[in-house]
């Protein structure tokens, strides 16, 4: 019997070899991938940042033009940055494991970019956990965890969208030199997207299975081009850096006194990890679910998110939102309308600065607000 070098000790006795097996049909392969995220290897793709995955949905349906379907990706993961990840399966049998499957997750790719947004996944992942007999808010708050509201996560899925910054990843019991090459290939030229193969080796011996995973594509001039675009989280001493360098005085003080604001309130600050512009917001969670309604951004304003507190606690009543609104409308020269409480509202800092007292009505409006919900226990 030939060996495969791989071997599982059961206690301190036994020995039982593991013999190279294959997955008999793409689907079994497929299926888990879908029931385990975790295959994925987050470690091995950023050992000092371990990327965890959720799945969106299996077979989620790609258009182009004016077809609304025309392609059929394997799986969409998120990752807890927000960053998608697009799942192409293929098995060591199917001849198109080579040059074919590379064309194919271009177009997924590049029709991805046009045709799904946040709205969009956020609706799909809903119905997905419906369908599995789950709710999509508490699976979301799990993967999460406590420190980061699914408000700020879809709003990080849509940044990384506009931006392009996607993970395509090939998987496949057994990834060949020629297309590990065009991947290390393309991870190198393309950028902020990262490609990447995975091979997932499977072992069989006495009713047992192994699974060793192995990542592809990083090579060192990859990972370093990489490591130059991808966004960590942002600092206090950061965020109040760029506004320093970007806005006037008078912005930069209206800056500051929301951060002191923020420390003041006694509560977690949470802050973003945008490539571009920096953001933070105090940690609301009445009745144990996280909430972002408002939070400072570097594009030198403050950002009201109404629609994102629909159902929520606190902020769910349409008439605490419109008195949210009220507050924040109370600064000279701002023109949040009714409609914004369907949608998003900001507020630019330049004009609390114009406003002789608008300093002191913003951090009102933002008191106001923590204090609702600190009321709602």
């Amino acid at each position: 019997m030939s060996q495969s070098g791989v071997f599982v000790l059961q206690g301190d006795e036994a020995l039982v070899p593991m013999l190279p097996a294959h997955f008999e049909k793409e689907i079994d392969f497929q299926r888990l991938l879908s029931k385990f995220p975790s295959l994925l290897v987050g470690d091995q793709i950023d050992p000092e940042n371990p990327r965890r995955f959720i799945l969106v949905r299996p077979e989620l349906s790609i258009g182009h033009e004016q077809e609304t379907v025309r392609w059929s990706l394997d799986h969409l993961f998120l990752d807890q940055d927000g960053v998608p990840t697009l799942v192409e399966v293929k098995r060591q049998t199917d001849s198109r494991l080579r040059r074919e499957v590379v064309g194919q997750m271009l177009d997924y790719a590049a029709n991805f970019q046009s045709f799904w947004d946040a709205e969009k996944i956020a609706s799909t992942f809903e119905a997905a956990c419906h369908l599995a007999g789950t709710e999509g808010d508490t699976v979301l708050a799990e993967f999460l965890g406590s420190d980061v509201t699914s408000e700020w996560f879809w709003n990080a899925v849509d940044s990384n969208i506009r931006a392009g910054k996607l993970r395509l990843m090939f998987v496949a019991d057994h990834i060949p030199s020629e297309l590990r090459r065009i991947v290390e290939f393309l991870n190198k030229q393309m950028s902020p997207a990262e490609v990447l193969a995975l091979e997932l080796r499977q072992f069989a011996g006495q009713g047992l299975r192994t699974i060793v995973p192995v990542v592809f594509g990083q090579t060192r001039e990859a990972i370093g081009r990489k490591e130059a675009v991808r966004g960590s989280r942002w600092t206090e001493e950061r965020l109040m850096t760029a506004f320093e360098d970007k806005f006037p005085l008078e912005v930069y003080s209206v800056a500051t006194a929301v951060m002191s604001w923020m420390k003041g309130t006694g509560l977690p600050i949470v802050f973003g990890t945008g490539r571009e512009n920096g953001s933070a917001y105090p940690l609301l969670k009445p009745r144990g679910v996280a909430i972002n309604p408002a939070y400072l951004s570097t594009e030198g304003k403050i950002w009201i998110q109404f629609k994102s507190l629909e159902s929520k606690p606190v902020f769910g009543n349409i008439d605490q939102r419109r008195e949210l609104l009220r507050r924040f409308a109370e600064i000279d020269g701002t023109d949040i309308k009714e409609s914004s409480l369907n949608g998003w509202a900001s507020v630019p800092l330049a004009l609390v600065a114009a406003d002789p007292s608008g300093s002191t009505k913003l951090v009102s409006a933002l008191d106001w607000m923590v204090r609702q919900v600190k009321e709602a226990g």
